[in-house]
């Protein structure tokens, strides 16, 4: 299999209808296909992972663990493909509804379903097409089997391009996640043989990517150098939105409220306050018994006003009855922050973490004023119910570490 080609989805699928009736003859009969194409299917995909999937056996086909790794991932991108076929019936006609356990032909293309997603990014046909090495009436005619399997339009047409309906969003983030789902097939395989390898994609928030990430991704890649990282910095709705859709791993960085109908889950690994950061020659770098007070008329730079820090700061002055100061500068940009703070007599509210290594260096200091009230929860957010892939799992435990070591550190500095 060539390096980031997903498996065949139907030779998948006939995978596992032979393990789950224990013969390629009762599987053909289910499948309503000939025998041969369902040996052939399972030759594919062996050939594909280089493993054998069943031991042939007199009293049927068994399983090797090989396979049983191949259907536990199996089942979650077939599980997206059958809730996409589910809201399609419902979508089109409430009173045709797809069964548990249907997935029509029309969505078992993997080369087809990837046109879609492809073109769904690019928004362009010729693009799409110079992207994948295909022709544009390749991708034309993938797009006009899947809007007929679905019945429904999944593209509005216009000159400029085209653009998603509300249809072609839902049927696209089910499609992402089959997909991604899919792709994580072969590195499970690798890490049954004890090899852990394949991308892993990090949406690294500011809290999380100064001191935290790094180190536990050096980790990661010292002990298992087939691992590669990704990190994504887009704002936190788009990291979520790639998340849901299975193109980001997990988030780390500060914790937004937990709710259960978001689909998502958090796991905090430490907490920290905000704190007050100037150059170390600022006139306020030596005073002693500083308040919020003192700090009204500085010259801040602060979080956007949308930011959860920003709102953690301004109620900090709101409980002393006093009004927030106004920002001079607005920016989650820690260049453009560590350059202002070393140039300027301005004055930054962040978190310690994000400019360690300044600090340490003893470029910048932490003024005397207390930031009550301000902590931020430090750590993970991934998909509710979903299962990492063996790349994700390593550096997900490699942050639980670094993060321990991290808080513990913080705690003997307070002493």
């Amino acid at each position: 299999m060539k390096e980031n080609e997903p498996l065949n989805l139907a030779y998948l699928r006939a995978v596992q209808v032979v393990a789950e009736t224990g013969s390629v003859s009762r599987a053909a009969t289910a499948l309503f296909r000939a025998q041969s194409a369902v040996t052939r299917a399972v030759q594919e995909i062996e050939t594909a992972l280089g493993e054998t999937l069943f031991d042939r056996k007199p009293s049927g086909m068994l399983p090797t663990p090989v396979c049983r790794v191949v259907l536990k991932r199996g089942e979650r991108v077939f599980a997206e493909l059958e809730a996409l076929a589910r809201w399609r019936g419902a979508r089109v006609s409430a009173r045709r509804p797809v069964g548990e356990g249907a997935v029509p032909p029309y969505l078992l293309n993997s080369r087809r379903l990837e046109l879609f997603s492809a073109l769904a990014r690019h928004k362009h046909m010729p693009s799409a097409a110079r992207a994948l090495g295909i022709t544009q009436p390749a991708v034309s005619s993938a797009i006009r089997i899947l809007e007929t399997g679905a019945g429904l339009p999944l593209f509005h047409r216009n000159p400029r391009g085209l653009l998603l309906t509300s249809d072609g969003e839902t049927f696209l983030l089910h499609v992402r996640r089959a997909l991604n789902e899919l792709r994580h097939v072969s590195d499970d395989v690798a890490a049954l043989r004890g090899s852990i390898q394949g991308r892993v994609t990090v949406g690294a928030l500011p809290l999380g990517r100064t001191l935290i990430l790094p180190e536990a991704i050096a980790r990661v890649i010292a002990q298992y150098p087939g691992v590669k990282v990704a990190t994504d910095e887009s704002a936190y709705e788009t990291l979520v939105a790639g998340l849901r859709a299975g193109d980001i791993d997990f988030i780390l960085g500060a914790l937004r409220p937990n709710d259960a109908a978001s689909g998502l889950e958090n796991e905090k690994l430490m907490s920290e306050d905000l704190v007050v950061l100037a150059r170390r020659d600022h006139p306020l770098a030596a005073a002693r018994g500083l308040t919020a007070k003192d700090l009204v008329d500085a010259q801040w730079i602060l979080p956007r006003s949308h930011a959860p820090s920003r709102g953690l700061f301004e109620a900090l002055f709101k409980r002393m009855k006093t009004r927030p100061p106004t920002p001079t500068i607005e920016t989650a940009d820690l260049a453009v922050i560590r350059g202002l703070l070393l140039h300027t007599d301005m004055i930054a509210a962040l978190s310690a973490q994000q400019l360690h290594y300044e600090r340490e260096s003893g470029q910048l200091a932490v003024l005397d004023v207390p930031m009550r009230n301000t902590t931020r929860d430090i750590g993970l957010t991934v998909r509710a119910g979903t299962t990492p892939s063996p790349a994700a799992r390593a550096l997900i435990d490699a942050i639980r570490l670094v993060a321990s070591d991290v808080a513990r550190k913080m705690r003997d500095a307070q002493r």
